[in-house]
């Protein structure tokens, strides 16, 4: 049933994602989109391949018209929104949103047209709102809504304007995100 997971994150994000993707059981199939905040000229630049020395799956960064994969991670690249379209990305160099670049609003929103009810969209840690009306989407397109606890959170300002902006199907500290993932994943159909 489910056919895509979006993760959003900003301050505290590498960690946070690493620790959701390296407790994936390996029966969820389902392709990862990533949204993270980061600069080309930091060591955010590298989350690809940090999250590729981390966990056993192909994480690529995405490129225009990239293909979506069963058990595949991909991720924004810096600079670039990512939008999601029926079994494709685009990138989109449009204005920042909650003065990013990558947007989680944009990935999100985007995920929710083009996926409505088979989508799961997961909001980390992070210092702005971005992610809010983007999750607030996917919930209202009948898919699934999945929040960090703003306490266990190095920074509780994206998981609490989520929590603000639509109701949460769980939420949850990270170490509990990919037990509640397998559950919903692990015995529905996976078509990208």
């Amino acid at each position: 049933m489910y056919q895509l997971i979006c993760i959003g994150a900003s301050w505290g994000g590498l960690r946070a994602i690493s620790r959701v993707l390296t407790d994936l059981p390996e029966g969820i199939g389902q392709p990862i989109v990533i949204a993270q905040h980061r600069h080309r000229d930091t060591y955010e630049a590298l989350l690809t391949e940090l999250l590729a020395l981390r966990i056993r799956r192909p994480v690529i960064d995405v490129e225009d018209k990239t293909p979506i994969e069963t058990r595949h991670v991909y991720v924004a690249p810096p600079d670039y929104h990512l939008l999601v379209e029926r079994g494709s990305f685009a990138l989109s160099i449009d204005e920042r949103v909650q003065y990013a670049r990558p947007s989680i609003d944009v990935l999100f929103e985007s995920a929710a047209e083009a996926y409505r009810e088979h989508v799961i969209g997961i909001i980390l840690t992070g210092a702005n709102e971005d992610g809010a009306a983007g999750l607030a989407r996917i919930k209202a397109r009948g898919g699934v809504a999945i929040v960090q606890d703003p306490s266990c959170a190095e920074r509780r300002t994206m998981p609490e304007a989520a929590l603000a902006a639509t109701v949460a199907d769980a939420v949850l500290p990270l170490e509990e995100i990919a037990k509640f993932l397998y559950g919903l994943c692990v015995e529905t159909p996976v078509k990208p």
